[in-house]
């Protein structure tokens, strides 16, 4: 089989892991849906605060907790979906392979339950079409996220993991201008559908153009209810690194998402922006984290091959922690500009890391499940730091909204990025081999016969 390119496909696997190299215009491919998915609930995000903050789509001394509220639901499934879609893609026979139905379905969902939302104005019927969202959303990504451990031989995982963290800024940075813009122009329905339209031009270019790793994995006789049950089987437990990565991500995905999820209310309350000036000006702060994770990116992913992953996101969370601590110090936007782009390296660090760290120690033929189970962290951080910075920003602020409120939730990220740096202390971060090492064995000499 060949793709739409005339590339050869992918047949040798060694170790659980594919050996032959890719061509760069395919790294980029396999990459560039991150784009599309992370812009969705960017954009979201910022809409959903902005509506809260500006038209009076709940109470303003209870926008923390609001916010929380629409959001918890859509989390919660998922947590749920992706890990079990992830699996169930492990042992999908299709002709379009074992990933790809999931990933078209889920976007042209995602598409339909942004309309939704577009058209929506009450926070109940607004909670309903985000957990529709989330269910879609994830039911594409939890397959897709197999693609890097199916198809990416050892030597460019380094290299993948960094492409895959720049879509993901990209995309984070897309979403929030498209938001933002929105915001500005005060045309929320506008700015929703162009994010699943911009999804669903990424899925198109994977879908379409990226091939197909290892044949699935056989079920055996199973039912798919058995198959679904296995991503939460407990084995799991057994793999110590695995969750002990999981949950340095979580903690410092949450503090990263203090800052973007709470941007509005820090901008309008500590800075004193209204709302149009409030969207004009995030787009400059977020292009400045953009600026320092781009930056970043690369350099960190080729240094992590030579010191290794771990001190790579040390080094991430020391950086972070000093960006976070100066937007959350900043007496004005010039100040906060400076600590966004100095987050905005740790995060580029962050993730070309992170990534490669978790392909390297997960069982490769149950990647889906794998790579699922461990974007737990990431579907639940947006959630958990709304819950708790936003609770303490409403707090702190009080029915006055002092500015204090939301400085306060990111002295709190700083918190949340040494616990990140502390709970990656166990993880063993040596290559994962799906099959032991072969056999030596000693050969006798053959006796030769007499001259």
């Amino acid at each position: 089989m060949t793709d739409d390119a005339g590339a050869p496909s992918l047949t040798t696997i060694v170790d659980g892991r594919p050996t032959a190299k890719l061509p760069n215009r395919e790294l980029v491919r396999i990459s560039l849906y991150w784009l599309g998915l992370s812009s969705i609930f960017a954009g979201l995000s910022y809409i959903m605060a902005s509506r809260l903050e500006f038209a009076g789509l709940a109470n303003k001394t209870e926008a923390g907790r609001a916010l929380f509220l629409v959001s918890i639901s859509g989390a919660i499934i998922a947590v749920i979906v992706q890990p079990t879609i992830g699996s169930i893609s492990d042992y999908t026979i299709t002709k379009w392979g074992r990933r790809k139905p999931y990933i078209f379905i889920g976007s042209l969902l995602d598409l339909v339950f942004l309309v939704g939302i577009a058209y929506s104005n009450s926070l109940i019927a607004i909670a309903a079409f985000i957990a529709l969202l989330q269910f879609s959303s994830n039911f594409a990504q939890g397959p897709f996220q197999g693609y890097v451990p199916d198809l990416v031989p050892a030597a460019q995982v380094g290299t993948a993991s960094a492409l895959v963290g720049m879509m993901q800024i990209l995309g984070v940075v897309s979403g929030y201008a498209i938001g933002a813009l929105a915001a500005a122009a005060h045309r929320y329905d506008i700015g929703l559908i162009a994010l699943g339209v911009l999804e669903v031009a990424t899925m198109l270019s994977v879908v379409i153009r990226v091939r197909e790793g290892p044949s699935p994995k056989s079920r055996e006789g199973r039912p798919w209810r058995s198959i679904a049950a296995e991503a939460w089987g407990t084995d799991i437990l057994k793999e110590h690194s695995f969750i002990w990565l999981v949950a340095s991500r979580l903690a410092i995905l949450m503090g990263g998402s203090v800052l973007t999820t709470l941007a509005v209310f820090y901008l309008a309350r500590t800075m004193g922006l209204n709302e149009h000036d409030s969207g004009i000006v995030f787009i400059p702060l977020v292009a400045l984290v953009a600026v320092g994770t781009v930056a970043a990116v690369v350099p960190a992913a080729r240094i992590s091959d030579r010191v290794g992953r771990k001190r790579v996101i040390w080094a991430s969370c020391a950086v972070s922690a000093i960006g976070l601590g100066t937007v959350a110090a900043a007496p004005s936007l010039p100040f906060a500009f400076a600590g966004a782009l100095i987050y905005g390296v740790s995060a580029g660090m962050f993730l070309a890391v992170d990534w490669a760290l978790m392909t390297d120690i997960i069982p490769k033929a149950s990647s889906g499940r794998y790579m699922g189970l461990s974007n737990v962290a990431t579907a639940s951080a947006g959630v958990l730091a709304i819950a708790v910075g936003g609770t303490l920003m409403d707090l702190v602020g009080g029915p006055g909204l002092d500015p204090s409120g939301p400085r306060a939730a990111l002295w709190l990220a700083v918190v949340l990025m040494g616990i990140g740096a502390l709970l990656l202390r166990p993880v063993d971060e040596h290559r994962r081999d799906d099959f032991p090492p072969p056999l030596e064995v000693d050969v006798l000499p053959v006796p030769q016969p007499a001259t």
